[in-house]
């Protein structure tokens, strides 16, 4: 039978001993989802709310949170953490929460990445209660953790949603909570920055956020910008595939330099490639201007989800774009294991 550790044999909590553990890479991953108003959305995406820089003040509050978990949970070891993200995302009515935590010692940092999500979920409601005081955060849960004895673990597909959840507690559901359409779970879009110079903080992202307010305006749940330097792009892929997206648009890294890898670390995740959508990304692109042929950009299947590669410049991005958006409905259906496959 299964027991608590934090409880010992005469039921009074306890901190786990884990000095007999080996030291082993640990990694955890949570999310979490702040429902509130679309109007509160609009704000917080055009960065027009009275209390300025949302996001990055929910980020920063993330990361200081998951550095102080021990602090806040009083059985939690304290850890060295060799990494924390927090990134989020969008749909209709709900700011999404992503919180990644990374150590290597003997015990896993599960709770330092749910605690990020939580405070930077708080932070979030901070920031909006002016416009809507009714925002709830809802669903903090662990997604996926690895390391340690037990390997691999990742949280099943199908949840309860949040909106359930109140009900089966017996909880009351705000009128201004909206259930996640099936359609637009299943809408999901990660969107990946290669870019040295972004990543370092000494160049403007100028084609990452355009990708992910494009996907917003499509119904997508959107991950990101998920910004790596070049050299870095095969980790950038694998953790825009991790939580198996519908579809993962990359930017930048498909030229002739060296340091343009994207194409090849793409390649490597791929089981089937779809070449006829990277040409016609290239096609558009040479029509107007003739050095878009030097792109190397590829596009395919990865799993379940759509990988297309587009150029790192605005224009580039503008023609995938307007290639892919009459294709995306009927090839999402088609991966998805429907649609009409007469004229693919």
């Amino acid at each position: 039978m299964s027991k608590l550790s934090h409880v010992d044999r005469e039921g009074r909590a306890r901190m786990v001993d884990v000095s007999a553990k080996s030291d082993s890479t640990r990694t955890a991953v949570a999310a979490g989802e702040l429902l509130t108003t679309a109007e509160v959305v609009a704000l917080v995406r055009a960065d027009d709310m009275p209390k300025a820089d949302v996001l990055s003040t929910a980020r920063i509050a993330g990361i200081a949170g998951a550095k102080k978990t021990s602090e806040l949970i009083p059985l939690c070891h304290q850890l060295a953490l060799s990494s924390v993200k927090v990134e989020f995302g969008f749909t209709d009515t709900s700011i999404t929460i992503e919180a990644s935590a990374k150590t290597k010692g003997p015990t896993g940092v599960e709770m330092e990445a749910l605690t990020a999500v939580a405070v930077a979920g708080l932070t979030l409601h901070d920031m909006v209660k002016a416009v809507d005081p009714a925002a709830t955060l809802n669903a903090v849960r662990l997604l996926t953790k690895e390391g340690g004895k037990h390997g691999h673990w990742e949280r099943p597909e199908v949840e309860t949603s949040a909106h359930e959840e109140e009900e089966s507690l017996g909880l009351p559901t705000g009128s201004h909570l909206r259930e996640t359409d099936q359609d637009s779970a299943m809408r999901t879009a990660a969107v990946v920055v290669a870019s040295t110079g972004v990543a370092a903080g000494t160049r403007l992202d100028t084609t990452g956020p355009v990708l992910v307010e494009w996907l917003a305006e499509l119904g997508y749940s959107v991950r990101g910008p998920l910004v790596y330097a070049d050299a870095d792009i095969t980790v950038g892929l694998a953790d825009a595939l991790h939580l198996s997206p519908s579809l993962v648009v990359t930017t930048g890294g498909t030229g002739a330099s060296p340091t343009d890898v994207t194409p090849e670390a793409t390649l490597s995740v791929l089981d089937r490639e779809l070449p006829g959508v990277a040409e016609a990304i290239r096609q558009r692109g040479t029509a107007k201007f003739p050095l878009a042929a030097l792109s190397r950009g590829v596009a395919g299947l990865a799993g379940g989800s759509v990988v297309v590669n587009l150029p790192g410049s605005p224009g580039g991005v503008k023609d995938g774009m307007a290639v892919l958006e009459p294709l995306l409905d009927h090839l999402l259906a088609q991966v998805a294991g429907g649609g009409s496959h007469d004229n693919a």
